[in-house]
């Protein structure tokens, strides 16, 4: 039986630069947030700077492919597998294309600078929550290097080839149903480097995958109280999960290591705690999310001096591809 394959052409609304000329719809940056490391298999970038993306639709497995063309002020997309079509309908909002700021206003100087130099920041919206909440669990309290390796064990182990004659050569893989993480081993966590807490906390959001699906399009709240009522799954996952599922522009990685300091030293050159943080946010809702953001995209993240934080050393011995 043939792989359904199907191809579309979006065109955004234009974007104008700050000299007046037309700019290029920021493909790559908007789903950069949905990659996972450098060698995440659910994600690769071609010779030809197409985005490719082995996707777990509500319909079944796809391959995406997103390219921009700046000289025809397009976006062209094509879809393999069973799941392409609902993957090409969700390409202007996993570009963006809904992301509003005209609520968002700030006088401070080093926001408004940022907000200058970066007009056209869009946080999109891929409406998949079990897709950013697996590798967001296992991204929990570890370094990325250790989280990554994880999460690239549990796709190419676990997970299934992308579809479509290309896909094999981009090594893209698909990650695993909710039904075949039910049933991963406990000693197969322990050789991706997750430890029980997270395993457990992904094995109970597996059993009520449906329900968290259906989070999508609820206020952010709302989305929080249902995602954290899952032993194991903190305020950090959960923002996580509404900045790349749901593109909610309130949410904020209360938690990180990173966040609150960089922030707090971006603004006042001194860091900041999550309390600080979450003070200074406060008159930004329902955007505060924009504030971390904006500091992101500019680059202001305090100086790193201290060692960083190691892998740990208690779990089996590293193994590099499954």
């Amino acid at each position: 039986m043939p792989i359904l394959h199907e191809t579309r052409t979006w065109r955004p609304p234009p974007l104008v630069g700050a000299s007046g000329a037309a700019v290029p719809w920021p493909v790559r940056r908007v789903l950069g947030l949905q990659r996972h490391g450098g060698g995440d298999p659910t994600f690769r970038v071609a010779a030809d700077e197409a985005v490719w993306r082995g996707l777990r639709t509500p319909l079944g497995p796809a391959t995406l492919v997103v390219a921009a063309r700046p000289s025809e002020g397009v976006v062209v997309t094509e879809a393999w597998g069973p799941g392409g079509t609902w993957a090409l309908d969700s390409v202007p909002a996993l570009l963006g294309s809904e992301d509003d700021w005209s609520g968002f206003s700030t006088d401070h100087p080093v926001l408004m600078e940022a907000r200058r130099h970066h007009p056209h920041l869009r946080l999109g919206r891929t409406g998949l929550v079990m897709e950013a909440l697996v590798p967001a669990i296992i991204e929990q309290k570890v370094t990325g290097q250790e989280a990554f390796a994880g999460f690239r064990m549990l796709v190419r182990r676990f997970g299934e080839p992308a579809p479509g004659p290309h896909a094999a050569a981009l090594d893209l893989h698909v990650q695993p149903t909710p039904e075949t993480i039910r049933q991963v081993p406990s000693w197969a966590w322990l050789k991706m480097h997750v430890d029980p807490a997270r395993s457990k906390a992904i094995l109970r959001a597996a059993r009520v995958a449906a329900a968290l699906e259906r989070t999508i399009g609820l206020e952010g709240d709302e989305v929080e109280r249902r995602i954290t009522s899952i032993p194991g799954i903190g305020e950090w996952t959960a923002a996580e999960v509404r900045q790349r599922a749901h593109g909610d522009p309130d949410a904020v990685s209360f938690g990180d290591y990173h966040v609150a300091k960089d922030v707090g030293w971006a603004l006042t050159g001194t860091p900041w705690d999550d309390d600080q943080l979450r003070e200074f946010l406060e008159p930004y809702r329902p955007q505060r999310g924009r504030v971390p953001a904006l500091v992101a995209a500019a680059g202001l993240h305090r100086p790193r001096r201290g060692a960083r934080m190691a892998p740990r050393g208690h779990l089996p011995a590293r193994v590099t591809r499954w």
